[in-house]
């Protein structure tokens, strides 16, 4: 029996040598904005738009420590849909719409680290997961006065509430941090991917996202490249078929 040393890596069952993998990863990693899979396909000379395809979302997939830290501290949580939602449909939830859970730690006046998932909806169930799974239990969590947040001192949290009044313009006042990071990714995802991004695959950019965002203020390219490997490595590998599952039928876009 022999054993690869690329089993139970997102490189296992590859064809192609690892030192492509790595200047794809090298690639990627440079780019400041984010990357495309026609422009991985060009910078690597790929035959087939498809592999390009593949393997930046198993890239992304690695983008995500498994077991990372939770952020601590002050942390802002807020939900939001991405491409736009009528006012007063908060909770009822949408097929053409994605809900974005976010929070995003306070750092001064700034915004320190942030996580992000699609949740199914605004209800307590689905939030206060996503709360306990990006926020150490102590924390301070600040949120606007959705009744999804209700319990969350039962949880172990210090919940801080900002009920919107007649002064605020909107809501982005009162969590003025995660807006940020709302604003920031909506423009990401329009500018670097033209918004065309399926529900699906939402998750591998969201990934993405936060694996740019939280090392925004890093100098060293290397260092991103290399942690980026390191993760690649800790991730168990993902099936072409598990990708393609919801582009039966047509071509995988450039999402």
């Amino acid at each position: 029996y022999k054993a690869s040393v690329t089993a139970g890596t997102i490189f296992q069952g590859t064809r192609k040598p690892l030192t492509l993998w790595f200047r794809a990863m090298w690639w990627v990693t440079s780019q400041k904005t984010g990357a495309s899979a026609l422009g991985l396909q060009q910078v690597l000379g790929l035959g087939s738009y498809e592999t390009a395809w593949t393997w930046l979302h198993k890239l992304r997939r690695a983008m995500v420590r498994p077991g990372r830290d939770r952020l601590s501290g002050r942390v802002e949580v807020d939900e939001t849909y991405l491409g736009g939602l009528e006012e007063g449909t908060r909770g009822r939830g949408t097929t053409k719409k994605a809900l974005i859970a976010v929070a995003a730690q306070e750092d001064g006046k700034g915004v320190g680290r942030i996580r992000m998932r699609r949740v199914k909806n605004a209800s307590a169930k689905q939030l206060h997961r996503f709360v306990e799974d990006s926020v150490e239990r102590g924390s301070v969590v600040h949120t606007d006065g959705w009744e999804g947040y209700t319990g969350l001192r039962d949880k172990g949290y210090k919940h801080e509430v900002t009920v919107l009044s007649q002064r605020e313009e909107s809501a982005s006042d009162l969590l003025p941090r995660v807006h940020r990071v709302v604003s920031l990714l909506k423009r990401w995802l329009m500018g670097t991917h033209q918004g065309a991004v399926s529900h699906e695959h939402l998750d591998y950019y969201l990934d993405e996202f936060t694996f740019r965002f939280n090392r925004r203020r890093s100098r060293h390219r290397g260092k991103l490249f290399y942690r980026l490997v390191q993760q690649a490595v800790a991730v168990e590998p993902v099936p072409y078929r598990s990708l393609v599952a919801h582009c039966r039928g047509r071509r995988p876009q450039d999402h």
